[in-house]
């Protein structure tokens, strides 16, 4: 994303990190991660966004394992300088993706941190899509659980979306326009509360 680029040149806007997506190339996540994100972004903070790419790279989590790789190094890093999460997974099965849930697995690096550990008071903005209605919600359920447990606070707007009906496009767009509207409260709002939680 262009504002990613942005970061490495001294840009001093709070960030917001989104994380989700699949291995098959660009998805329904990721192309609804990039909807909420872009809202973020127009809310006046930059984003970083591990897609489904970037989240492959990330071998297994080994809590007894020390050392950590370059890709490990450098999500952890963005995580702990974000002021803000937005998290989207596909509906496996009834719950979130393993490429997701491992990613999140690996936040346990910053158990120890003093300044904040996990996601403490991080407002986190939720997406699911899966290809039917039953698992979005229960995905849902899934990622509100997870960010309770990494003491983050879920958003209270989540976007639970059917890939099965609703389509995306390479343009930013989607088929259902509520769709597009309520990934883009999902922006706004981990923007609005962000600041209030500010280190």
């Amino acid at each position: 994303m262009a504002t990613e680029a942005k970061a490495a040149s001294g840009d001093d806007r709070p960030l917001v990190v989104g994380i989700g997506g699949t291995t098959g190339g660009v998805s329904s996540t990721e192309r609804a991660l990039r909807i909420a994100l872009g809202a973020a972004c127009e809310a006046g903070f930059r984003t970083r966004m591990f897609d489904g790419a970037d989240l492959a790279k990330l071998p297994l989590y080994d809590p007894r394992n020390p050392e950590r790789t370059a890709e490990e190094r450098e999500f952890v890093e963005a995580v702990r300088q974000a002021s803000a999460m937005i998290i989207a997974s596909p509906g496996y099965h009834g719950s979130i993706s393993g490429l997701v849930k491992n990613a999140l697995d690996l936040l346990e690096e910053t158990a120890r941190d003093e300044a904040r550990p996990y996601l403490a008071d991080m407002p986190v903005g939720l997406i699911a899509t899966a290809y039917g209605w039953q698992a979005t919600g229960s995905t849902i359920a899934a990622l509100r659980s997870i960010v309770h447990a990494l003491r983050g606070w879920p958003t209270p707007f989540a976007a639970a979306i059917n890939s099965q009906v609703t389509k995306f496009d390479d343009t930013g767009g989607a088929s259902d326009p509520a769709v597009v509207e309520q990934l883009r409260m999902i922006g706004k709002q981990v923007a609005r509360f962000a600041p209030l939680v500010q280190r």
